[in-house]
């Protein structure tokens, strides 16, 4: 494999263009192809970016022998049937949240991976932020004595039901498209995987709006809530004996500067640390996977570990009542 990794794109999703800066600002690591099936729009998109080459289908790129990795931004139904198919062609694959529409399906494209000895990756970029090594570093440190409940919320009013966000076909939802980061970033806090887990929605079509508990281990309890119809919040808690940490934007936490709060025995306490371009340290990551061989610092297991809390939530909304992740 070259030195440098030749990205291509799937698609032409308003998320590339995030990634698209982060390949540019990044080492070892270039954006070569991008493919549509309306060459039109390839062909636009590649002259606005600056991208050298245009496909006019998907398949056409994976076969192309131009690029080494797949960006995987499609719409979520689309995300297991094109990242097994990239896998096919033997390239790696940095695949957009939610991994797959299913915990199930999750397991197969994890199947196809190992067995084609190939990195692939579910793109939560938020964690490559720096922010989230000290936090867990302060965590360790018992700053906050032991942690006992984790709090989290990403909500924002979507009311164009027209948006693909909406489209139970296209794999739309609350819980796939935000709530899939409050679990995520749950677990990552916790260390864990939740025991049990119980969901409620506000159903229409899709999941407009969720709200989340999940049991951990240890008696460590997380609280989420995803919304399209809610006012727009964003803020995570980790909450704990002798005090609480308060990240007031964890899911954009900062290129230039970011910080957290930490409250105990009266007292506030700013840390702060310097910001990063999450996208780009996301690229050089899976960029090193694919240049060694290696792995990504998380990697599918931990993409299967998602869903298959995700799946228990939907199961547990649909049933009314808790359920035990792994077996909805």
């Amino acid at each position: 494999m070259s030195s440098v990794v030749r990205w291509g794109i799937l698609g032409t999703a308003r998320i590339g263009r995030a990634l698209i800066q982060g390949i540019g600002d990044s080492t070892d690591n270039c954006i070569q192809a991008v493919a549509s099936r309306e060459w039109t729009r390839a062909s636009e998109w590649a002259k606005e970016l600056g991208i050298p080459r245009a496909f006019g289908s998907y398949e056409d790129m994976l076969h192309s022998g131009e690029i080494s990795a797949v960006y995987n931004p499609l719409p979520n139904s689309l995300h297991a049937e094109w990242t097994m198919k990239a896998l096919e062609a033997g390239l790696p694959v940095l695949c957009e949240k939610p991994f797959t529409l299913t915990a199930s399906v999750a397991r197969e494209v994890a199947v196809l991976a190992k067995r084609k000895k190939l990195p692939v990756a579910e793109a939560f970029m938020y964690r490559f932020h720096p922010i989230y090594d000290r936090l867990l570093e302060t965590i360790q440190s018992g700053s906050i004595g032991e942690v006992m409940a984790i709090r989290s919320a990403f909500t924002f009013r979507l009311p164009d039901r027209d948006n693909i966000r909406w489209k139970s076909d296209l794999g739309g939802g609350a819980l796939m498209d935000l709530g899939c980061y409050c679990v995520n970033l749950s677990r990552l806090i916790a260390g864990c995987e939740p025991l049990s887990v119980a969901g409620v929605e506000r159903r229409s079509g899709v999941d407009g709006t969720m709200i989340g508990v999940l049991e951990f281990p240890g008696n460590v309890l997380a609280h989420f809530e995803c919304s399209f119809e809610q006012y727009g919040r964003s803020f995570a808690e980790i909450e704990g004996t002798e005090g609480v940490i308060i990240l007031q934007r964890p899911w954009f936490p900062g290129e230039h500067t970011a910080e957290f709060l930490i409250r105990r025995e009266g007292r506030e306490e700013t840390i702060s640390v310097t910001g990063a371009n999450t996208y780009r340290l996301e690229v050089e990551d899976f960029g090193r996977a694919c240049q060694t061989h290696g792995a990504p610092r998380w990697t599918i297991d931990d993409a299967v570990s998602n869903m298959a809390v995700i799946d228990s939530l939907y199961t547990s909304a649909r049933e009314r009542h808790p359920v035990s992740v792994g077996k909805s």
